[in-house]
Formats: C-alpha cells, sequence, structure tokens
C-alpha cells in the first residue's frame, strides 16, 4: 500500500507580483477611472501616470467607498478600486454596501498578501487563511472569482471588466516593490481629484 510523505507535497505557487498585476491592468483597463490604494499607489503612479486615477492613501479602508462613488455618480465609466486586504479589513463593511448598491460598472480587485505592508509587514487578523471570495459572495457582488496565476488573470481581465457589476476577484500576489512610506510623493490628493474632475468634465474629441 502506498502512503504519503513529504515528498508527495507539491511546491506552493509563488504569489504574482503586484507590479505585474498592475501592467496588465493599465494594458487592459481602457478609459476606466482607478483608484488605487496603499501598497499599489506608488507602482500604479509609475505605471500609468494619467489624470483618470485618485489615490487613497491616508484613509485606509477606503478605497472601495471611493470608488462606489465615483460608480455611481459617472455611471457611463469603468470604476477599477485596486484594494489591499488589510485595508479592506478596516472597512468590511463596504462590501455590503458596495453590493447594495449594485452598480453594474464597478470592479473591485483585491491585492490579498496577507500583511499590512504599509506599516512594516505585520500579519493581518487571519493572514492568508481569511476568504473575501467568499465574503463578497455573501454580501452579493454579482461575479466573484480568485486568481493565483499572471497568465490567468491577463486571460480574465476583459471579461471582468465587460461584466455587469459589482465584480470582485481576490489576486495573491507578493509584496510591492514600493510602498507610501518608502516612495513618498506624488501628486497631492486635491490635485488628484481636480485634474479626475476636469478630465471627466471635457468632452470627448470626435
Amino acid at each position: 500500500m502506498a502512503t504519503a510523505t513529504g515528498t508527495d507535497t507539491k511546491p506552493m505557487k509563488a504569489p504574482m507580483k503586484p507590479e505585474d498585476v498592475l501592467r496588465v491592468i493599465a494594458a487592459g483597463r481602457g478609459r476606466a477611472i482607478c483608484v488605487p490604494t496603499m501598497t499599489t499607489s506608488p507602482a500604479w503612479r509609475t505605471i500609468a501616470p494619467d489624470d483618470l486615477s485618485v489615490g487613497c492613501v491616508g484613509f485606509m479602508g477606503g478605497a472601495s467607498s471611493m470608488g462606489l462613488g465615483l460608480a455611481l455618480a459617472r455611471p457611463d465609466r469603468r470604476v477599477i478600486v485596486l484594494d489591499g486586504d488589510g485595508s479592506l479589513l478596516m472597512q468590511l463593511g463596504s462590501l455590503a454596501t458596495n453590493a447594495g448598491a449594485a452598480p453594474r460598472n464597478f470592479v473591485h480587485l483585491l491585492f490579498k498578501n496577507g500583511v499590512y505592508h504599509t506599516s512594516g509587514a505585520q500579519g493581518i487578523p487571519g493572514g492568508l487563511d481569511v476568504d473575501f471570495v467568499m465574503m463578497a459572495k455573501g454580501a452579493g457582488y454579482r461575479v466573484v472569482t480568485m486568481i493565483d496565476d499572471l497568465e490567468e488573470f491577463k486571460r480574465r481581465l476583459p471579461e471582468l471588466l465587460a461584466a455587469g457589476g459589482p465584480v470582485f476577484a481576490e489576486l495573491h500576489t507578493g509584496l510591492a516593490e514600493q510602498t507610501p512610506m518608502t516612495a513618498r510623493g506624488g501628486v497631492a490628493f486635491h490635485q488628484q481629484v481636480e485634474n479626475l474632475r476636469n478630465a471627466l468634465l471635457k468632452p470627448r474629441a470626435r
């Protein structure tokens, strides 16, 4: 009879690099408004330095609420929230709020790494065992999924962006190369808001 041994254990898949995931999003977002937060912010402002993004740094957990407001105000625009697991834990009630408002143009991408990276990589309560997919599904998001492979994310992003929201995808990622604490600077929040407002009020070229 065969017996299980330690050598039978499959090696764990390496998590996706956040910067690689962000590049895929930048290439496929079209004219969507993006709301990065915490550790997605430094890389995003380099990868996508335009005026259709507004960062949520300094009010931890507020990214999806800000994204919800934008989605409701501009139903003609897709809104993509680039959230973190530590941030979302601060405002778990936002899942039910987002699902209840049910904006069809709302896409919530959660970068799951199991730590509060910005403040020093302390483990979040529950670590990687926290099941945000189940939470989002229970809250009432229309489309809920988990992705842990970059090639799969490349294939599936177009369908996630085209689906009727609210959409939630838990993305298994490693730690970003930089955080708001190690890469300070960027455009001030009030100026980001003004830039986004001006861009949205600008008539499209015919």
